[in-house]
């Protein structure tokens, strides 16, 4: 079962919107109440859909889209005029009140999606590329200590700063070291 970060500035909105998705076998959920906390999460736990409130305890929850992984989707519910607020055409959207069953429809779309997405990148990949990011890995786990995770969080992450593909960002990784 995959995993939703659920994050509200209502903890009680929050505790409803998770109990629904786990009720429904949905997906398991997270419960946040900051978009710091969201952050933190997305670089620990593989994460398809963050679900959060238009506003968080630390500022609008559109914020969080540019940090988050390429297959992570956001999606705001809240209502329609602080919706319209978010600029963001790549952010979901589900204005309230809403039914129990298009709250689930949606995110079961969104990690669906998730799936797909991630998929895709990961078939994009040659193997030779592969092998490059795999050393990359490697060699932070040993030199950095990082997880395994977090070392690929890592490259993903620097080559979506830098618009670069794994590939490139893992060889210069690799050239840091003199492991090229």
């Amino acid at each position: 079962m995959e995993t939703v970060i659920v994050a509200f500035e209502n903890s009680a909105l929050s505790q409803r919107f998770s109990a629904l998705l786990e009720d429904t076998g949905t997906a398991r959920c997270i419960i946040c109440r900051s978009g710091d906390q969201v952050r933190r999460l997305v670089n620990k736990q593989l994460c398809y859909c963050a679900v959060c409130s238009p506003h968080l305890s630390d500022g609008p929850a559109e914020w969080l889209f540019e940090d988050l992984p390429p297959v992570c989707s956001l999606l705001l519910v809240g209502p329609q005029h602080m919706l319209d607020a978010c600029a963001s055409e790549e952010v979901f959207k589900l204005a309230t009140p809403i039914r129990r069953e298009e709250a689930v429809s949606m995110v079961r779309l969104l990690l669906q999606f998730g799936r797909r997405t991630e998929k895709l990148l990961r078939s994009h990949r040659s193997a030779a590329d592969q092998e490059l990011v795999e050393r990359a890995k490697e060699l932070l786990i040993q030199r950095k200590g990082l997880s395994e995770e977090e070392a690929h969080r890592l490259i993903q992450k620097r080559s979506m700063d830098t618009g670069s593909r794994m590939s490139q960002t893992a060889r210069q990784i690799l050239a840091e070291f003199g492991q090229v």
